[in-house]
């Protein structure tokens, strides 16, 4: 199914995808390989998005990881904005951006989702959970033209 256009007076189209993974590296991985299915077969960009979900699946797996918890992904479209969410259980911890030492090795998570997104944040689900967010803004694909009554149907 792809994405209807938005137009006046019109609601605009919605479709999500929601899974639960392992916070380990490997449901990580999973989760960006099932966010560039998801798009891919919704027929949107993934180049961008395919980084932020790498990010925010590493962090839930690295920094919200509680022994046998899982971490959720969440991908919806509405109009041309993809949200992505992260929900993982540790929101004892939410996520602070700052600018790291440029000798550390790590800590430019945050840094990496805020350059491709257009927005992002982090919200406070019903205990102990949190939810890290990005969305990224797309041009919708063109419709395909319609062939009724063209000559040769």
């Amino acid at each position: 199914m792809s994405p209807r256009p938005h137009t006046a007076g019109s609601r605009p189209a919605r479709r999500g995808r929601r899974r639960a993974l392992s916070s380990t590296p490997r449901g990580a991985r999973l989760a960006r390989l099932l966010a560039v299915d998801t798009r891919r077969s919704w027929g949107l960009p993934h180049e961008r998005a395919s980084h932020v979900v790498a990010e925010l699946a590493a962090n839930a797996a690295t920094h919200g990881r509680l022994p046998g918890r899982s971490f959720r992904l969440t991908l919806y479209v509405v109009g041309a904005t993809l949200r992505i969410e992260v929900t993982d259980t540790r929101g004892d911890r939410m996520p602070a951006p700052h600018v790291p030492d440029v000798a550390a090795e790590s800590g430019r998570g945050l840094l990496l989702v805020d350059a491709p997104a257009d927005r992002w944040g982090a919200t406070e689900g019903r205990f102990p959970r949190k939810t890290v967010w990005a969305e990224l803004g797309f041009s919708p694909p063109e419709p395909a033209p319609s062939r009724s009554g063209a000559v040769g149907d």
